[in-house]
């Protein structure tokens, strides 16, 4: 831990919800527990931080770097018909990043994902090769490996 990760804790509904995937230099990369969309997410590895203007500028310029290797590499790998990018923060207030790989097949399209159906949990098989893709896909950028569900 550098001394910037200082106080960082997963909130505790993140952690509830999802796998830890690894770490870019900033943030940490989650995987949404829910099988009905490739749905990742990134939480800055900083602590009290619950908007984006509450990061210092370099903090600010990589997320953004982060979040857009991560949508390209994800929308690439997939074949998304769209990617969603949002920050919104109602129910957990840490910081964080959701993106979603979007298909005009998928359940909710062309709707919001959110509060449309109870999640469906992954099996440790899917969990092992979404977590040997996304690494794939992102070898160059993401730092830290080995996923742990939380």
């Amino acid at each position: 831990m550098n001394k910037l990760e200082v106080g960082f804790e997963l909130d505790r509904q993140l952690a509830a919800d999802s796998i830890v995937l690894g770490d870019f230099p900033l943030c940490r990369l989650l995987l949404i527990n829910d099988r009905q969309y490739p749905w990742f997410v990134l939480v800055p590895r900083r602590a009290g931080i619950s908007e984006l203007y509450h990061l210092s500028d370099s903090d600010r310029v990589q997320m953004m770097v982060e979040s857009c290797d991560l949508s390209a590499a994800l929308a690439d790998g997939y074949a998304a018909s769209k990617m969603n990018v949002a920050a919104i923060g109602n129910v957990v207030n840490q910081l964080h990043v959701h993106h979603v790989v979007r298909f005009e097949s998928d359940a909710s399209w062309p709707a919001p994902i959110w509060g449309k159906f109870p999640a469906k949990a992954y099996t440790s098989v899917e969990i092992e090769a979404i977590d040997k893709k996304v690494k794939s896909l992102l070898e160059t950028t993401l730092l830290s490996a080995g996923h742990e569900s939380t």
